[in-house]
C-alpha cells in the first residue's frame, strides 16, 4: 500500500477534489493524507496518472514543494509552475495555454538551431582561414632551430642542479671554518627559494633546497660571467671560471656569426627582388631612411650663417683622438670598410669627415655631392674611394696651411651596419714638425673644440693603449670640454699591443673603470683595430679581435668585461646613446628654427614691404629669363635696320683712313689719270689687307652693341631693379670673350669688296646724285671737324672773348699767329701740296720771329696739318657741288666740260662697296652670328650658375642674403619636422 501525505496551502476547490481522489484512492490502496494550512496561494495543478489506473488526476506543487492532488474537471484555472522534488510520478503538462508557451518554444529553438548552424559553420571557416593566415605568418618568422644548441635541456639542468647539491655538501662537510656562511645563507634560505621560483624552473629550484642546509649559485647573465661563492680561491674553481667564460665567448661569438649568417641571407633576398623588379618593370618607392634623413638635416646645417646666432646642438658623433691612436680605424671597423687613406706615422686626416652610416641592402658608399657609388665589397671600388677621399682633402687644404675646416661629407650603407653620424677629425698633435704651417698645432686643436663645443655632440675619445697614459693629449681636451663625462665614451685601442708589454694589469683596469684618466666618461671600452698591417680586411681584423679576447688574459683575470670588449658592443653603444641624444634635443632645435624663421620673415616685411622674396638663385633665374628674352629681341631687329647700323658703323671705322691715305694722297695728282691711278692701286691693296677685317671686326662689335642696348634699355626706367646690373655686365664681358666670327665671313668679304672697288662705272643719274650726297655729308663732317680741332688750337676769337668772357693763352696766341701766317701761302698757291717744304717752314718761322713769336718747326708743322686740311675740305666740297650736275658731262668723257668729278667717281665706288658689305654682314648676323652668340650667352649663364662664389659676388647685398637666409632656415625647419614626423612614427 503506497501513502501520500499532502502538506499546504489549499483553497475551497482543493478540498472538494482531495476529498474525491481520497474516494478513489482507498479503493486503489492508496492513502493520502491531507493537511490543510490557509495561505492565499492556491497551487499550481499538474497530472499525475496513477500506475494501476487510467484515470486523470491533478497534481498541485505549493511553493515549499509539495504535493496535491485534485481532479481536472473541478478546476479551470492555471496556475505558475513551481519547483518540485525528486518523484515517483512524471509530471505531463496537459493545460492549453501550456501547449502554446511550448510550441512557441520549439518554434525558437528551431530557429537558435538554424542560427547555431550558421554560427558553426563561420566558426569552421574562420578557423581554416585563421590557421592559413598563422601559416603564412610562421614563413616570415627567421629560423630558431639553431638556438636548440645553446639552450639546456632538463636533464642537463637537473644534472647541474644535483652537482652543485653535492658540491655544496661536500663544501658543508669538509670546511668546519665556513659556519658563518651557513648561519648566513640559512637566514637567506627563504630569499633564494623565492628568487628561484620567480627566475629559474621549478625542478631545479627544489633541487637545489632539497633536504640541504645552504645551496648558493650566483649568476650575472648581462656580463655573460659566472662566479662561485667567496670563500677560498681553490684552483678547481678557477679552472671552472676559465671554462665558464670560455663557453660564454664561444656563445657570443656563435651568435655574431649567426647574425652575419642572416645578414649574408637578407642581402641575397634584396638582390633577388631587386632583379624581380627590373625583369618586371616596376619599381618600389622606397622611403627615406631615418638616418639619410638627420644626414640632410646636418649637411644643410653645416652651410648654414644665421645673422641671429641660431646654434647647430643637433648631436652626432665626434671622433677625436691623438695622431695616430687609431681613431680612423675604429671608425672603418664600425663602417666595416677600410674607407680612409692610410700612412705610417704621418698626418692622414686634413680635413673634417663626415660619415653617415646607415643600414642598406649592399655595402656602398657615396659623396654628397656626386651620384657615384662605390661598392666596398671590390678592393678596386676602396682604392678609388681612398684615392677620392686623399683629393678632396688636398684640394680643401689652402695654400700655405696643413688643415682645412671644410667638410667632407659622404655616406656608407650595408647590412647590420648601426645607423648614426660620425665626424673624423685630425689627429692632436704635440709639435709641428717641418713642412707644417705654424699654426698647424693650434688649428687642430681649435677645430676639435669647435665640434666639441656642441652641448649634444656625442665624444668618442680614442686613447692608444700601446702607449703611457702620461703621453696622452686628447684626455685632458675632452675633460675641459665634457668634465663631467655626461656625453663622452673612451676607447681604448690597440688592447694586444698593451697586454703583450703588460706588467702591471691594475693599470688597464683603472684606465677601463675611469680611476686613472682625469676625465669622465658614459662608457669604457677596449678594441683591437688591426695587426699593424694595412693589407689586413676587415673580416680578418674582427677574427683577430674575437680570438685576442677569447684568449686575453685581462680577459680571464677579470679586468676586461664582456661589454666593453670589440667594436661590435661599441658601435652598438654608441648608435643607442646617439639616437637616445637625438630623441630628447631634435624638437627644441626645431623650435629654436622656428624663433629664427620668425624674425627673418619679420624683417623682410618691414624693409622690402613691395618686393617678392626672391633667393639667390630664384633672381639668377629671373635674370637669365630677361637676358634670353632681350638675346630672342635681336631677331626682331628688321634687315634694313641691320645694314643701317652696319652702313654707319663701316663708314665710321674706315673713313679716316680713306681720306688720309688715298683721297687725300691722290687729289695731288696733277691730271684724272693719276688720280685713278693712284686711288686703283691704294683701293687695291686696303681691299686686300685691311678692309675685310676691319668689316668683321664692325659686325662683331655691332652685334654686341646692339644686344647691350636691349639688355640696358630698361635702366633708366622709374622701377628698375638694379640688382640684376653686375651679373647683365658680367653676362655681355662674358659673351665677347667667347665669341668669335665665323673665319670664312672675312675671305668672302674680301672677294665681293675687291670686285666692287674695281668698278667706277656710274650706271645712272640718282647713282650719281646719291653719291655727291654721300661725298658732301662726309666732307663737311670732315671740315667741321677740322674747324673745331682748329680753334680749340688758337683759343676763342675776339667775339667769344667780349661775349662769354674768354681769354687766349700764350699758345693759343702762337697758334693764331702761326695759322695766319701760313694761310697766306695758299693765297700764292691754291694748289699747295700737303708737306710743307724746308724753305716753306724757315720763311714761316722767321716771319713769326719778326712779331716775337718763336716757335719750332714741329709747331709749325702741327699747325699746318689742321690749315690744310681745312683748306682742302673747303675746295673738296666746292668742287662736289660743281659736280652735281656733271652725270652728264662724265658719260661724255668731260671731254669738254673742263670739270673733274673722277672724287665723285671715287666716293661712289666707296658707296657702293659700304651697301653691299652692310648686305652681307646683315646676312652673316641674321643666319649664324646671332644664333651663335645665343648659344655662347646660354653657356656664359650656365657657368655663372654653378660657380656659386661668383654668382655671390655678382648678386649681393641685404636683400639677396635676407632672402638666402629665409630659404636655408624654412629648409632647415621642414626637414627637421619631417624628421620627427618620422621619428615618432618609428616609436
Amino acid at each position: 500500500m503506497l501513502t501520500v501525505l499532502l502538506r499546504g496551502h489549499f483553497g475551497p476547490y482543493c478540498g472538494r477534489c482531495v476529498k474525491k481522489s481520497l474516494a478513489v484512492a482507498h479503493k486503489r490502496d492508496l492513502h493520502v493524507w491531507l493537511r490543510t494550512q490557509t495561505s492565499a496561494n492556491t497551487a499550481v495543478l499538474r497530472n499525475i496518472v496513477s500506475k494501476t489506473q487510467t484515470h486523470r488526476q491533478i497534481l498541485a506543487l505549493q511553493p515549499r514543494n509539495v504535493y496535491q492532488i485534485c481532479n481536472f474537471s473541478a478546476l479551470r484555472i492555471a496556475r505558475p509552475i513551481l519547483r518540485a522534488p525528486s518523484s515517483p510520478y512524471k509530471v505531463i503538462v496537459f493545460s492549453q495555454r501550456d501547449m502554446s508557451v511550448i510550441g512557441r518554444l520549439a518554434g525558437g529553438f528551431g530557429r537558435f538551431l538554424r542560427v547555431r548552424y550558421l554560427i558553426l559553420t563561420g566558426a569552421v571557416g574562420g578557423g581554416v582561414a585563421v590557421n592559413k593566415k598563422i601559416d603564412s605568418w610562421k614563413e616570415y618568422f627567421p629560423d630558431l632551430d639553431w638556438m636548440k644548441e645553446y639552450i639546456p635541456e632538463s636533464e642537463a639542468l637537473a644534472q647541474l642542479a644535483s652537482s652543485i647539491r653535492n658540491f655544496a655538501k661536500h663544501t658543508m662537510e669538509t670546511n668546519e671554518q665556513m659556519s658563518w656562511l651557513k648561519t648566513k645563507l640559512s637566514d637567506n634560505k627563504k630569499a633564494v627559494v623565492d628568487w628561484l621560483s620567480q627566475h629559474s624552473p621549478p625542478d631545479l629550484g627544489s633541487t637545489l633546497v632539497e633536504d640541504a642546509n645552504v645551496s648558493t649559485t650566483t649568476a650575472v647573465f648581462g656580463e655573460a660571467k659566472a662566479s662561485g661563492a667567496e670563500y677560498s680561491s681553490d684552483s678547481t674553481d678557477k679552472k671552472r671560471l676559465e671554462r665558464v667564460q670560455g663557453e660564454m665567448m664561444e656563445v657570443q661569438l656563435r651568435y655574431q656569426k649567426e647574425i652575419e649568417r642572416l645578414e649574408k641571407d637578407n642581402r641575397e633576398l634584396r638582390k633577388q627582388l631587386l632583379l624581380r623588379e627590373q625583369k618586371s618593370g616596376k619599381k618600389r618607392v622606397m622611403k627615406k631612411s631615418l638616418i639619410d634623413m638627420y644626414s640632410e638635416v646636418l649637411d644643410d646645417l653645416n652651410v648654414y650663417d644665421s645673422s641671429y646666432n641660431t646654434q647647430d646642438n643637433l648631436p652626432r658623433v665626434v671622433v677625436v683622438g691623438d695622431q695616430s691612436s687609431g681613431k680612423t680605424s675604429v671608425l672603418e671597423m664600425i663602417a666595416q670598410a677600410r674607407i680612409f687613406p692610410r700612412g705610417s706615422g704621418e698626418m692622414m686626416t686634413r680635413s673634417p669627415v663626415k660619415v653617415t652610416l646607415s643600414e642598406g641592402p649592399f655595402h656602398v658608399a657615396k659623396f654628397k655631392d656626386s651620384n657615384r657609388e662605390f661598392d666596398l665589397t671590390k678592393e678596386s671600388d676602396l682604392a678609388a674611394l681612398r684615392r677620392e677621399v686623399e683629393l678632396r682633402m688636398k684640394a680643401s687644404v689652402q695654400k700655405g696651411q696643413t688643415v682645412s675646416n671644410e667638410c667632407i661629407s659622404m655616406s656608407v650603407a650595408g647590412p647590420g651596419l648601426q645607423r648614426m653620424v660620425l665626424v673624423d677629425l685630425p689627429g692632436i698633435i704635440s709639435t709641428v714638425t717641418t713642412g707644417m704651417a705654424p699654426d698647424t698645432k693650434d688649428s687642430i686643436k681649435g677645430m676639435c673644440k669647435s665640434h666639441m663645443e656642441n652641448p649634444n655632440s656625442i665624444i668618442l675619445c680614442i686613447q692608444d693603449g700601446s702607449l703611457d697614459a702620461e703621453r696622452s693629449n686628447v684626455t685632458e681636451l675632452v675633460s675641459q670640454m665634457d668634465p663631467q663625462g655626461k656625453r663622452t665614451i673612451f676607447v681604448l685601442t690597440k688592447v694586444d699591443l698593451a697586454e703583450s708589454s703588460l706588467y702591471n694589469p691594475d693599470r688597464i683596469k683603472s684606465i677601463l673603470e675611469g680611476r686613472l684618466f682625469p676625465m669622465q666618461a658614459l662608457g669604457y671600452f677596449a678594441v683591437v683595430t688591426g695587426r699593424g698591417n694595412t693589407n689586413d680586411s676587415i673580416a680578418s681584423i674582427k677574427d683577430y679581435e674575437d680570438r685576442f679576447f677569447r684568449n686575453s688574459r685581462l680577459f680571464k683575470d677579470g679586468v676586461l668585461k664582456p661589454t666593453q670588449m670589440t667594436t661590435q658592443n661599441l658601435s652598438m653603444a654608441v648608435s643607442d646613446i646617439f639616437w637616445k641624444m637625438v630623441k630628447e634635443t631634435v624638437e627644441q632645435q626645431a623650435d629654436a628654427f622656428k624663433a629664427t624663421r620668425f624674425n627673418l620673415e619679420t624683417e623682410w616685411k618691414n624693409t622690402f614691404p613691395r618686393i617678392r622674396e626672391l633667393d639667390r638663385n630664384e633672381l639668377f633665374e629671373k635674370a637669365r629669363g630677361e637676358i634670353l628674352d632681350e638675346v630672342i629681341n635681336l631677331s626682331q631687329v628688321t634687315p634694313k635696320q641691320w645694314e643701317n647700323i652696319f652702313y654707319k658703323k663701316l663708314w665710321e671705322k674706315n673713313a679716316t683712313h680713306v681720306l688720309e691715305n688715298i683721297y687725300l694722297p691722290a687729289a695731288q695728282a696733277e691730271n684724272s689719270g693719276t688720280f685713278n691711278t693712284a686711288v686703283d692701286i691704294k683701293l687695291k691693296g686696303w681691299a686686300d689687307v685691311q678692309l675685310p677685317k676691319r668689316c668683321v671686326e664692325v659686325g662683331w662689335e655691332t652685334l654686341h652693341e646692339e644686344f647691350e642696348k636691349l639688355v640696358g634699355r630698361d635702366q633708366d626706367k622709374k622701377h628698375h631693379d638694379d640688382i640684376f646690373n653686375q651679373l647683365k655686365s658680367a653676362v655681355i664681358e662674358g659673351s665677347k670673350e667667347r665669341h668669335k666670327w665665323d673665319e670664312k665671313a672675312e675671305q668672302s668679304l674680301r672677294v665681293i669688296q675687291v670686285n666692287i672697288l674695281e668698278d667706277r662705272s656710274v650706271s645712272d643719274k640718282r647713282h650719281w646724285d646719291s653719291a655727291i650726297k654721300f661725298m658732301e655729308d662726309t666732307l663737311k663732317e670732315k671740315l667741321k671737324q677740322s674747324e673745331d680741332s682748329l680753334r680749340k688750337l688758337t683759343g676763342p676769337s675776339t667775339t667769344e672773348q667780349w661775349m662769354y668772357w674768354q681769354k687766349q693763352t700764350q699758345d693759343n696766341k702762337d697758334r693764331s699767329a702761326t695759322k695766319s701766317e701760313l694761310e697766306k701761302l695758299f693765297h700764292t698757291d691754291p694748289q699747295h701740296k700737303s708737306h710743307l717744304s724746308g724753305d716753306e717752314l724757315t720763311t714761316a718761322r722767321k716771319n713769326l720771329q719778326s712779331y716775337s713769336i718763336d716757335v719750332s718747326n714741329d709747331f709749325i708743322r702741327e699747325t699746318w696739318y689742321h690749315v690744310f686740311r681745312l683748306n682742302f675740305f673747303k675746295k673738296a666740297l666746292y668742287q662736289a657741288q660743281q659736280c652735281k650736275k656733271g652725270f652728264y658731262y662724265y658719260q661724255r668723257g668731260f671731254s669738254e666740260s673742263g670739270l673733274e668729278c673722277h672724287d665723285v667717281v671715287l666716293f661712289w665706288r666707296l658707296l657702293r662697296m659700304l651697301e653691299v658689305t652692310s648686305n652681307s654682314l646683315r646676312q652673316q648676323v641674321v643666319n649664324n652670328e646671332a644664333r651663335r652668340l645665343e648659344r655662347i650667352i646660354k653657356d656664359t649663364l650656365e657657368d655663372l650658375g654653378e660657380d656659386k662664389e661668383r654668382l655671390e659676388k655678382l648678386l649681393t647685398g641685404r636683400r639677396v642674403m635676407l632672402a638666402e637666409e629665409l630659404k636655408k632656415v624654412r629648409q632647415i625647419q621642414d626637414r627637421l619636422e619631417e624628421f620627427i614626423q618620422a621619428l615618432n612614427k618609428e616609436k
